[in-house]
């Protein structure tokens, strides 16, 4: 049988992408061709929709808040502050723009073939790809990886349909800052734009139906999330949910339902922040006959599909629907395209909120550990009673340690902090490497940080905390 590649990659998002180009150093040391399809822009919802562009709002964001609070610091600006949303907006397309080049490069460097155009199983060996002019390529591999990633979900709410309603791939487009905005879903996505909104001027109101924000998340860490956030304008409206609207002028007028009572809110754009659906739609599928689990695709530790030399990754498994867990996926399944047998582990996969402060997790919550059958250890520290926090002007958030009892085996880490999505790697690694809460206070953490208040948990869990009241 005549193969055109080594690996056919479908659809170039974090795990795509990642794993074209990993196979691609494969392939040049085993003489082999990698070939990567992609329908619209390389680096997929990530780079051009998600990840990348909403970090850049919530940068812009930030430094305007900066701005408006300086004199805190002693620092005087004289005459009325203001942004340019628009030069913001285009700031952000410039670093999206730079990115997606630079995937160009290291496809080039890396020896991967792009393909531009929807890709589609029409045998096991074979994807068909239907081109921007309607030309069609037939391409056949030795092994396929499927990574067509997930799409926004819309909610089907009554009288909701028209000008002014967006869902998170608008929101990072978005040509303007609304006066007000209703946001549907507490998840990381509806915090997240809640944050960078209000942040800019909008009155936001935020809805989510589970009884907490952030509801993956641990229980107090999304109290101390929901309190800071509270503090700077959001309105945070628990166990509620949208049950319909109506136009009031060029407003909506948003009919809540909560434990209350119907609530009405007029605001100027609602946004759908509420989950994502995988992109497993016309790929070829059920013509080739692979296995599902619900609406995800079925895969085992290496990736693998029912068919062995078809692999799926990413958003499309179900698994952890994550950046970074697409792009180590795509490795592993890259690696085993040439013969490896890795295999994926999901113990340590840290998980990060990018308001601020921000959110960071990994491991297990001190509900789940103890649902789980573990006698635990708990440890608690307020960063802003170190050092470093008050020379930052730092004056919330809560880090949190979960231990199992007997021999101190870290479970779990959780933060609502400035900086958790760097802070959190540590505890990443202590989970990963099984560590204790003597191997963790036995290390040297320097001072003044604000990953002090990490060292400080774990000594609270061990019960000994220095520098807590």
């Amino acid at each position: 049988m005549n193969y055109d590649a080594d690996v056919i990659v479908l659809g170039a998002g974090p795990g795509g992408y990642v794993a074209a180009i990993r196979a691609g150093q494969l392939a040049k040391e085993h003489g082999g061709t990698v070939i990567c399809i992609e329908r619209e822009f390389l680096g997929g919802t990530c780079l051009n929709w998600g990840c990348i562009p909403s970090k850049a709002m919530i940068a812009h964001a930030e430094a305007y808040q900066h701005v408006l609070h300086a004199d805190e610091m002693g620092i005087h600006i004289e005459g009325k502050i203001s942004y340019d949303f628009a030069k913001m907006q285009a700031r952000k397309d410039k670093i999206v723009q730079t990115l997606r080049n630079g995937i160009a490069t290291l496809f080039k460097k890396n020896g991967v073939q792009s393909v531009e155009g929807t890709g589609k199983l029409i045998d096991p060996y074979t994807i068909e790809v239907t081109k921007a002019d309607g030309s069609r390529q037939q391409i056949r591999g030795k092994n396929i990886i499927l990574a067509t990633g997930s799409s926004v979900m819309n909610l089907n709410i009554p009288g909701l349909q028209g000008e002014n309603v967006w869902t998170s791939d608008d929101a990072v487009n978005a040509p303007f800052v609304p006066e007000s905005l209703l946001i549907l879903g507490a998840g990381a996505v509806g915090v997240e734009f809640g944050y960078v909104f209000n942040a800019l001027g909008s009155k936001v109101t935020v809805v989510e139906m589970m009884p907490q924000i952030l509801p993956a998340f641990d229980e107090e860490v999304a109290k101390e999330a929901e309190r800071a956030l509270s503090r700077q304008g959001i309105q945070f409206i628990t166990q509620s949910t949208l049950k319909s609207a109506e136009r009031v002028g060029k407003n909506w007028l948003c009919h809540v339902e909560t434990p209350k009572g119907v609530q009405d809110i007029e605001v100027q754009v609602v946004l759908i922040g509420v989950g994502r659906k995988p992109n497993v739609e016309g790929i070829g599928l059920e013509t080739v006959g692979i296995q599902m689990n619900k609406r995800w695709v079925a895969v085992d530790e290496m990736m693998r599909t029912n068919i062995p030399h078809i692999y799926a990754i990413g958003d499309i498994t179900g698994i952890a629907p994550l950046a970074h867990v697409a792009s180590t996926q795509g490795i592993v399944a890259a690696e085993n395209c040439f013969g490896a047998n890795r295999r994926m582990d999901y113990r340590a996969v840290p998980n990060v909120v990018y308001t601020v402060p921000e959110v960071a997790s990994v491991g297990l919550t001190e509900k789940q550990a103890r649902e789980q059958g573990y006698e635990v250890k708990i440890g608690k520290f307020p960063p802003r009673i170190l050092g470093r926090a008050m020379a930052a002007g730092i004056k919330e958030g809560i880090v949190k340690v979960v231990a199992e009892a007997k021999y101190g085996q870290v479970l779990g880490v959780h933060m609502c902090v400035p900086h958790a999505s760097d802070l959190i790697q540590e505890a990443v690694l202590a989970i990963k490497l099984e560590a204790t809460l003597d191997e963790m206070v036995d290390t040297i953490h320097p001072h003044p940080t604000l990953v002090e208040s990490l060292m400080e948990a774990f000594h609270d869990a061990a019960g000994h905390c220095i520098h807590k009241a």
